[in-house]
């Protein structure tokens, strides 16, 4: 197993994704709390963060090993590159490393058991989102949405037991996008995930109805985008400019999935804007902030 196998198989760009869901619920929590506990925060915070979201990646990559052959067949397991004896060995190194920094960041700073409990929940739920979560489709979807949003409520928590109301609308907005973007994905996936067992919503109802749902909650993103505005977040001008060109990014997906094909390419193309609206929405949530 090489170094950039290692990396590559914890999915970086995903986990500093995610990662920034941390520093937001930080960054807009952040009154009263001193530049010291924030800088302390931000950097074990995000740590904790991706660790637990490598761990999670990878133990997905293992228990998808055969998906992955048809639909992924470049991943570092399918293809070769890593072994399943050291992809476990990486999981277990990166989950226990993410723990025990939550727990440093815990002592450090005299912090409550929230975040710690947090933080073990979310290893859990990637594990059980790995072994029982994706076959199940629809429950797996959820599991996702929370793991990669649950960022915005544990950044919070490290600065505050009070959460203020804009953060658990930051919370419902990624995580009703993930959701549909994992229907979508689940659409694409299809022909892999039907040869596996795994019963996602595209297979369970179909593609079109699946859509459907999929444009269901990426209407209610937008509605929990927009409610922000009605509270007292730290900055509404730039939240405002922001919030705009994410809504449009979204609107405009939300349209493509009414009047698409969905073939295959057409899917792919869905999930990506949806992806893209998701980093647009992270964006404002971030400029909330300043």
């Amino acid at each position: 197993m090489k170094f950039k196998d290692a990396i590559e198989i914890a999915r970086p760009i995903n986990c500093l994704m995610g990662a920034l869901t941390v520093v937001i619920g930080l960054l807009n929590t952040r009154s009263n709390v001193t530049l010291d506990k924030l800088t302390i925060n931000i950097i074990l915070g995000v740590l904790t963060y991706i660790l637990l979201a490598a761990a999670g990646n990878i133990i997905n990559d293992i228990y998808d090993i055969e998906i992955d052959k048809i639909n992924k067949p470049k991943r570092p397991i399918p293809r070769g590159s890593i072994s399943l004896k050291h992809a476990k060995g990486l999981f277990f190194f990166y989950l226990i490393i993410g723990i025990i920094l939550s727990y440093i960041n815990t002592l450090i700073l005299s912090l409550t058991l929230i975040n710690l409990a947090l933080a073990f929940s979310f290893g859990f739920i990637t594990w059980v989102y790995a072994k029982w979560g994706k076959k199940s489709g629809f429950f797996g979807n959820i599991i996702v949405g929370v793991s990669f949003s649950i960022g915005l409520v544990y950044g919070a928590y490290l600065n505050s037991s009070i959460i203020p109301p804009y953060i658990f609308y930051f919370f419902f907005t990624a995580f009703s996008l993930l959701v549909a973007r994992e229907i979508i994905k689940g659409c694409e996936d299809i022909e892999g995930d039907k040869n596996q067992g795994v019963k996602t919503l595209a297979i369970k109802i179909g593609i079109k109805t699946s859509r459907n749902i999929s444009v269901i909650f990426a209407i209610l993103a937008v509605v929990f985008f927009i409610l922000p505005v009605f509270t007292n977040i730290l900055n509404l001008f730039l939240f405002i400019i922001f919030m705009v060109i994410g809504l449009t990014e979204v609107v405009y997906t939300i349209v493509l999935m009414l009047i698409s094909e969905l073939s295959k390419a057409h899917l792919k193309k869905i999930s990506f804007s949806l992806k893209i609206g998701m980093f647009l929405g992270l964006i404002a949530f971030l400029f909330a902030s300043f």
